[in-house]
């Protein structure tokens, strides 16, 4: 890997600097540098005290100690006798008149919610499941496409005390059971129905057997969202109108112990058994407010549309942090493309957007539909562009830099998990930006990269690690605490270990390298799928690439690299013996691939993440069975049958 991976392309200037949350908090502090406000944040206690305080986060009663790790920093608990809840500084501390939600559908439906109105709804459905006995600690599925009344059940849990169980609205049937059962939900949230493409989505009928054998389940609450015909269990499935149509439009907010759960996410089960991540009121609070605050400088009147589904972390991240701080946030439910090329651009355009964040898989898929679907839009109003879910390319972030930045807003590069609700790397608005870095630790994040050891390394690749607790850890997995400590405590005992690599450069910039069991060693050199995936789309032909290591008798392992060209771009012999000599160029001979495979398209995760392992399983003819998390199975076809 290159010292250096290439030089700074954006300096913050203006009301980044000036004008930024994080400034504010700088300025208050008397800390005068990026790297004086990354060691300082690494006093864990007084950071998080300090930033909650700044961050404007409200109490029913204050806690007496920020930080208690007596049971080991595995099982580290957070503000001490403090009393909170999460809708009470999402919705009920702010002014009533000012907008709170936008939804958009891919066919151009729209909606617009006040605070009041936003409140109203949630207070309705509040009150509506304390009707049907639903209680304090009680787990509620939420199965829903992204629709105004999903967020409002999702409010409504944390309002009276419930566990939010956001379910992933593309999952097929086995997986929902999976999470339902494990959790022991008492109620699931759904719809009729939604509409991708053009297509209808039958979610009811999807319901229905997802709740066959789940012995927890009394009802399913159903949003008329497309006015299908759906089958009917009487006594059990309620509609949604019904239930809130003679409910009050005012619930009191239950005061939660700030360890109390807020909400249990799964993880997206790719590999293994899903993991069933807890997080409370106070760390998910505190974690989202502090990153959708600093890290996309959001304040009262602005707009954050972050693409995603509630299923996966940054859709509940969106809108706790978000609505914490008076803001806006935009829903989209469908398809990015749907019905023209431009909708996100006119979705952004239309609503004043200022922060909108997406995955690197979806902006090279925009990509290939061209420039000007983005530049005959007015994208003036954006401040700050955000990613997630998967390391960059260069050529993707330039793009994404110049064409739809213009060259003149920071890309806020998250990188952390669900298990974490947020992010171990991530830049600010004040900081020097590189194409595809994430420039540093996430605050009060005591991040670090090391060797096998536990040692510290720079310019060469070690794993992601972090040394200190964070109020939004997971509180262990549901059900299984052991294997949440095997997972993220036993690489090195009292470090977390994620299982990334990464690499800081000599300027002390961070990057993000993916998965360390994704990582090829050839010839006893190791080299991260990222980096021979960014070699080969920096060819003009290139739009996309999954790269996997397989057996090989003499290296021990050989590359082999699956690509989607642009279009205009023919498969022959010849291309794939010019992209063998590009990598050659680029990376150096023993890096070139075994065998480059075109393909139509990549597998990947509705979040935008590709399933690598899935493909590796699918090349070398092993057994492919859990295919729940990928949006598109047919492409496995397409490595299948690739040439």
């Amino acid at each position: 890997m290159d010292e250096n991976l290439s030089d700074v392309v954006w300096s913050p200037y203006g009301d980044y600097l000036e004008r930024s949350n994080i400034s504010r908090f700088m300025t208050k502090h008397g800390i005068k540098t990026y790297e004086e406000l990354v060691k300082r944040s690494t006093e864990i206690e007084w950071f998080w005290d300090a930033a909650l305080k700044d961050l404007g986060i409200e109490w029913y009663e204050p806690y007496s100690q920020v930080l208690d790790a007596s049971k080991g920093i595995e099982w580290a608990k957070w503000f001490i006798g403090g009393k909170i809840n999460i809708v009470h500084n999402t919705i009920d501390k702010h002014p009533l008149d000012k907008r709170a939600l936008i939804w958009v559908s891919e066919t151009g439906e729209e909606r617009s919610l006040t605070y009041e109105e936003l409140n109203e709804g949630v207070c309705q459905i509040a009150n509506g499941l304390k009707s049907l006995g639903i209680s304090k600690g009680d787990p509620l599925g939420i199965l829903m496409p992204m629709v105004p009344e999903t967020i409002m059940a999702l409010l409504a849990a944390y309002k009276i005390g419930s566990i939010a169980v956001p379910i992933f609205s593309g999952f097929k049937f086995d997986a929902i059971k999976m999470r339902l059962r494990d959790v022991g939900a008492k109620i699931l949230f759904t719809s009729d129905g939604s509409t991708r493409r053009g297509r209808r989505l039958h979610i009811k009928e999807i319901a229905d057997k997802s709740v066959e054998g789940v012995d927890t389940i009394k009802h399913l609450i159903v949003v008329k969202r497309m006015g299908i015909e759906v089958s009917w269990t009487e006594g059990r499935d309620i509609w949604w109108h019904e239930l809130v149509k003679d409910q009050k439009p005012e619930c009191p907010t239950e005061p939660m112990d700030a360890e109390d759960i807020a909400m249990v996410l799964y993880s997206s089960g790719t590999t293994g058994k899903p993991k069933g991540t807890v997080h409370s009121h106070g760390g998910l609070l505190a974690q989202a407010a502090k990153e959708v605050g600093y890290y996309c400088d959001i304040k009262a009147g602005d707009v954050l549309f972050w693409l995603s589904d509630l299923g996966w972390m940054m859709g509940p991240w969106a809108v706790v942090g978000a609505l914490h701080h008076g803001a806006t946030n935009l829903i989209f439910e469908g398809a990015i493309d749907h019905p023209g090329p431009d909708k996100l651009w006119r979705i952004i355009e239309k609503h004043k957007v200022t922060a909108f964040g997406i995955a690197p898989t979806a902006i090279r898929y925009l990509i290939r539909l061209g420039n000007d679907w983005v530049n005959k839009r007015d994208l003036s109003s954006l401040r700050i562009l955000g990613s997630t879910g998967e390391p960059w390319d260069d050529t993707s972030w330039l793009w994404y830099f110049k064409t739809v930045g213009k060259g003149k807003l920071p890309i806020i590069n998250f990188s952390g998990g669900t298990e974490i609700f947020g992010c171990f790397l991530s830049p600010l608005p004040i900081t020097d930006l590189k194409p595809r870095t994430l420039r540093g630790p996430g605050l009060g994040m005591d991040v670090d990269v090391v060797d096998e050891s536990g040692a510290s390394v720079r310019n060469q690749i070690g794993m992601l690690i972090c040394r200190k607790p964070a109020p939004s850890m997971t509180r262990g997995f549901w059900k299984a605490p052991e294997r949440y400590i095997e997972t993220y405590w036993s690489t090195l005992p009292g470090v977390w270990y994620h299982g990334d690599l990464a690499f800081v450069d000599k300027d002390g910039f961070w990057f993000l390298l993916g998965r360390a069991d994704d990582v090829i060693k050839v010839s006893g050199m190791r080299v991260g799928p990222s980096e021979i995936e960014t070699a080969l789309t920096s060819h003009p032909a290139v739009s996309e690439v999954a790269t996997i290591g397989v057996p090989h008798p003499l290296k021990g392992q050989g590359i082999v690299s699956f690509v989607v060209l642009k279009t205009g771009h023919e498969i022959t012999d010849g291309l794939r013996e010019e992209l063998r000599l590009h990598i050659g160029k680029v990376m150096g001979k023993p890096f070139i691939p075994e065998d480059i495979r075109f393909v139509a398209a990549l597998p990947k995760t509705r979040s935008g993440k590709i399933v690598r392992r899935l493909i590796k399983r699918v090349y070398l003819d092993e057994k492919v069975s859990d295919l729940s998390s990928v949006e598109n199975p047919e492409a496995l076809d397409s490595i299948r049958d690739s040439r």
